[in-house]
């Protein structure tokens, strides 16, 4: 099924994507298209600025733990969609694919956004997390991309591996 998304300005942040209509909660809403590559070859695309003051900027997605979709090659709308503290979108890998899930039901007109929760090694400091600000603007806004270095798996998004497990063995059975 195709969904029906919109892609213009943002208020959070340069472009985003939206519903045109209502999504239902555990729909596959959009892949997130581009090129499959290594972590080393991402980091040789799109080395860390040397201005530890200058936000990241990159379309990269991680699809496990040695590849990533680099959407700046062949990507699709979905590099558009904005990070949110607070999201109704959750990537979930399948196969060779990182599919953008819907958490809950979405309205039309809604912006879409899925938590970045950027992971790093080193300690989250002040200035680490000024190159990787927030602007999603929402009521539990973390004021940073960086996932929280001891933060749970939420219970929406167990919920929606669930369902999605539950959907695909239902297919490979037919």
């Amino acid at each position: 099924m195709l969904l029906s998304l919109e892609t213009r300005p943002s208020t959070r942040h340069g472009l985003g994507v939206y519903a045109t209509a209502p999504i239902r909660r555990h729909a596959l809403v959009i892949e997130y298209a581009g090129e499959v590559i290594t972590h080393a070859e991402a980091e040789r695309r799109y080395p860390t600025s040397g201005a530890a003051e200058l936000p990241e900027h990159t379309y990269v997605l991680q699809l496990d733990d040695d590849r990533v979709v680099d959407a700046n090659v062949h990507g699709n709308d979905a590099r558009f969609i904005n990070h949110a503290c607070d999201p109704n979108l959750e990537p979930i890998t399948i196969g060779d694919q990182v599919w953008l899930v819907a958490l809950r039901a979405i309205a039309a007109g809604e912006e879409l956004g899925y938590d970045y929760a950027i992971e790093l090694d080193e300690r989250h400091t002040p200035v680490l997390k000024r190159r990787f600000p927030c602007r999603c603007g929402g009521a539990t806004c973390r004021g940073t991309l960086l996932r929280p270095k001891r933060a749970p798996v939420s219970a929406e998004s167990r919920a929606v591996r669930r369902a999605i497990a539950q959907q695909l063995a239902a297919l490979s059975n037919d």
